[in-house]
């Protein structure tokens, strides 16, 4: 699909309404596919000024490229709906390119990538009210916490305060929970260790007053051979984060080797996965995609 990005500011200058209108026109299915798999493409990396990809520090700089992608990827076979924020969610109801597909809008973009306030993560994206009103299908909200920083403790009461929003609407919302800390040079850093992301696991997942309707987002530790151990942590439904790929193509195929073990534990499933998939070492969209969703 080419993305004409006259007519859709012609449509936000003149008819801002028909952004409503299309997501009440829009076909909605069941969360999960008929496999009880889930294949989502994430695209809400933009609002936290986090804008590199494959090597390229303003990669997703280009919006008409980046809706052409995701135009692209959601059209193949097994991909069930995409990850956003609400500037390319309305981009992509007016390109009818949502039509069938599962949406989750992002929740909480404060916490921009580098500033010192990234681990007060407030939510200034898609609200609980936003996504029932546009008939959108769950939510989706970052959680690093690092023992150093007070701001994780508002960014921790705050999640547990959407979550409670979110089951009240019976909408899920998948949580995606890093233990952080920063390096000398300040900068922030996932801790990807058993140890870590076990915990991580653990604090995600009592919070709230209630987990009826709570997921979780995780990633791969470091050794994919203590992933079972990892997820034995809860019993939340969980999907895998895809995350940032190194630009090689071997570093590419090595992700998809880790994701394939871990698809198999019995919590896990399905991928949520962004820009390995959007930009991947080849420039091949379509082939990144089907061999991501060959996995499941």
């Amino acid at each position: 699909m080419t993305v004409d990005v006259c007519e859709l500011v012609r449509l936000r200058s003149h008819r801002p309404e028909a952004i409503a209108e299309a997501a009440a026109r829009r076909t909605r299915r069941p969360l999960l596919n008929t496999s009880g798999r889930l294949m989502i493409v994430a695209a809400d990396h933009p609002a936290r000024g986090a804008l590199g990809a494959g090597g390229r520090s303003m990669a997703m700089a280009n919006r008409a490229d980046l809706l052409e992608r995701l135009c692209l990827a959601l059209s193949r076979p097994g991909v069930d709906g995409v990850l956003a924020t609400a500037d390319i969610l309305d981009d992509l109801l007016l390109l009818g390119a949502l039509d069938g597909k599962v949406v989750l809008g992002s929740m909480n973009r404060g916490g921009l990538q580098g500033a010192s306030f990234e681990l007060d993560d407030r939510f200034t994206g898609h609200r609980p009210e936003d996504i029932e009103r546009l008939g959108f299908d769950a939510g989706k909200l970052l959680l690093r916490i690092d023992y150093d920083d007070p701001g994780s403790l508002t960014t921790m009461e705050s999640t547990a305060r959407a979550i409670d929003d979110m089951a009240a609407r019976r909408l899920p919302v998948f949580v995606e929970p890093f233990i952080s800390r920063r390096d000398e040079q300040g900068r922030l850093r996932n801790d990807l260790s058993a140890e870590a992301v076990t915990k991580s696991i653990a604090i995600a997942s009592g919070l709230g007053g209630s987990s009826a309707y709570t997921w979780l987002k995780v990633p791969v530790t470091d050794n994919p051979d203590d992933m079972a151990e990892v997820m034995a942590t809860s019993t939340l439904p969980a999907v895998l984060l895809g995350g940032e790929v190194g630009g090689s193509a071997e570093e590419q195929a090595g992700a998809y080797e880790k994701w394939r073990g871990a698809l198999q534990l019995p919590t896990v499933r399905g991928l949520v996965v962004g820009r390995s998939l959007l930009y991947p070492a080849d420039g091949d969209v379509a082939a990144a995609v089907d061999t991501a969703v060959g996995l499941l």
